[in-house]
């Protein structure tokens, strides 16, 4: 079996422990505009580079003609 944890003496654990507390409804307004913009920034980034690459076999297309 494996070790009980051990813990400094001056670390809070348990309900009194300040990283488990709550930060009200808007830490989850905010956690979702963050996902929202990371979205929005791939598919603009996915969107520029399908019409740069279309630009480039355009170009190469004509050059074939």
């Amino acid at each position: 079996m494996s070790r009980n944890p051990s813990y400094p003496k001056d670390a809070a654990i348990g309900d009194g422990a300040k990283g488990g507390e709550d930060k009200g409804p808007e830490a989850g307004a905010e956690g979702s505009k963050r996902t929202k913009h990371l979205v929005t920034g791939a598919a603009i980034g996915i969107g520029s580079a399908a019409i740069v690459a279309a630009l480039l076999y355009a170009k190469k297309r004509r050059n074939d003609r």
